[in-house]
């Protein structure tokens, strides 16, 4: 549990206190774009690494307990989590890295429903398998998940405005909104599902079918048979 608990920490500080703040500014400075890139790229994919093999290694000690009337909640909230994750892989926006330069642009396809659809589509996984498997290993592996996804969403948006200027966020951040579908409902925007595509939300019904399969062969447990 112990190395769970560091890893995760790692995690949070490598994401949270590094990427999208000023200390991430100075390193550029210091050693160029790309060099700070791989290096974060690189150690992104090792903590990650560590956090997956401490958690699958670390004993069930339950909290709340795996809870049975939870299964059904997960199976129909994981196909928007996994259609906003997947869809906003795919999708160019403002907010990926190294794609600042469509500010200028106006937002569309997923980007009318949340400006950071693969973050929140990561929240919403994250804090579905954190209540529905009720023990201390998960609270530490899904709730760093869930705090990385959220405060990330903020923490992009902090390092979009101090980076392009206020001029060139503003516009950008008024039409969009963090929570989905708020700035919609708040009518600074207006859905479209012909924007998004046929092929991605094939492609998010896809995944959402395969992750629904191929979860008891690979961690024991059918989403679906609690």
């Amino acid at each position: 549990m112990t190395s769970l608990v560091l890893a995760a920490l790692v995690f949070a500080v490598l994401h949270l206190g590094l990427a999208g703040t000023r200390l991430r500014d100075r390193a550029v400075a210091i050693y160029g774009e790309k060099a700070y890139r791989g290096a974060f790229s690189l150690a992104s994919v090792v903590v990650l690494l560590w956090l997956i093999v401490a958690y699958g290694r670390a004993p069930y000690l339950p909290t709340w307990g795996m809870l049975a009337p939870w299964a059904p909640v997960m199976v129909v909230l994981m196909l928007p989590a996994m259609l906003l994750a997947s869809i906003g892989l795919v999708t160019p926006s403002p907010t990926a890295l190294g794609q600042e330069r469509r500010l200028a642009q106006p937002p569309r396809g997923i980007l009318r429903v949340t400006r950071h659809p693969f973050l929140t589509g990561v929240a919403l996984w994250a804090l579905l398998h954190l209540v529905g498997n009720g023990d201390l290993a998960s609270l530490v592996f899904f709730g760093c998940f869930a705090l990385v996804a959220v405060f990330g969403t903020m923490s992009i948006d902090a390092k979009r405005r101090r980076l392009m200027g206020e001029a060139a966020w503003i516009p950008f951040a008024t039409r969009t909104s963090i929570i989905p579908f708020a700035a919609i409902v708040a009518r600074r925007n207006q859905f479209s599902l012909v924007e998004i595509g046929v092929w991605r939300t094939l492609g998010g019904l896809l995944a959402y079918g395969l992750a629904l399969g191929a979860h008891a062969p690979l961690f024991g447990v059918s989403p679906v048979s609690w």
